[in-house]
């Protein structure tokens, strides 16, 4: 008889920080409980529901019509505080994102009542919860991506357009939201080195990955559909923590 295991918060310092690897994948079953020590989930319906409301990414240097998304600023300070910044542009430098940055992009906001909503909520005081770990006396910068990526015959859909790379903050999750009709889809993680260091592919809702990007690289393969006459995407929450500096732009 298998015996479930509780993964903890302590279990999660632990493996993204300097004891561990760098990162961790949980699944569905396990990350749940996580967030719902820190608020309900009861407007999740209502939260994954509003993927089908997401703007295309008209900045796509590949010219791919594959990624919509939406995106939100918030800031939090030591004492836990959390608020949603005005709207700004996402920027990220070439380094980071050679096919994509170098330019301010503008997205369509997170809708107010998403944003502000309950299952947001519990999304980011978790992730302040884990990260002010590392630095209690910490301010962050938090940015908000959600992304629909679409695949159909002829088109794949692009999860990581640049390739393996970091996002140039501090911590990243990856939260999935739902996944429908799509193969493959496998999140891969490297080392700076470039020696791999895992795999592994976020199925159901509530899978997540947990990142030190300082750290560790990560990349998604392209997604295809399974049926071609039935719509396929890969919906993702993408939520990162940078210590705030004067003036520092971040993103992914």
């Amino acid at each position: 008889m298998s015996t479930k295991v509780t993964i903890t918060i302590n279990d999660l310092e632990r493996a993204i920080g300097p004891e561990g690897g760098g990162f961790i994948f949980l699944d569905g079953l396990a990350m749940a409980p996580l967030l719902k020590a820190t608020g309900p989930l009861s407007d999740w319906t209502t939260f994954a529901d509003s993927w089908s409301r997401l703007q295309f990414d008209t900045y796509m240097a590949d010219g791919g019509r594959y990624r919509k998304r939406r995106y939100a600023v918030y800031e939090a300070t030591p004492d836990s505080a959390l608020t949603r910044a005005p709207h700004q542009p996402h920027y990220q430098t070439l380094d980071y994102n050679p096919l994509n940055g170098g330019v301010a992009r503008w997205f369509e906001p997170v809708e107010a009542s998403i944003g502000a909503g309950i299952t947001m909520t519990a999304i980011l005081k978790f992730c302040h919860h884990l990260f002010r770990r590392f630095d209690e006396r910490a301010s962050w910068h938090i940015e908000v991506h959600q992304f629909r990526i679409e695949a159909r015959v002829g088109e794949q859909g692009r999860p990581t357009p640049e390739g393996l790379h970091r996002d140039g903050v501090d911590f990243v999750l990856v939260l999935l939201v739902a996944r429908q009709n799509i193969a493959s889809g496998v999140t891969t993680i490297h080392a700076l080195d470039g020696q791999a260091l895992g795999h592994f592919t976020l199925t159901h809702a509530f899978d997540a990955a947990i990142l030190d990007d300082a750290r560790v690289a990560h990349g998604v393969t392209p997604v295809e559909p399974l049926d071609p006459s039935v719509p396929a995407y890969r919906d993702v929450l993408v939520v990162t923590f940078k210590k705030t500096a004067a003036g520092t732009e971040t993103g992914k």
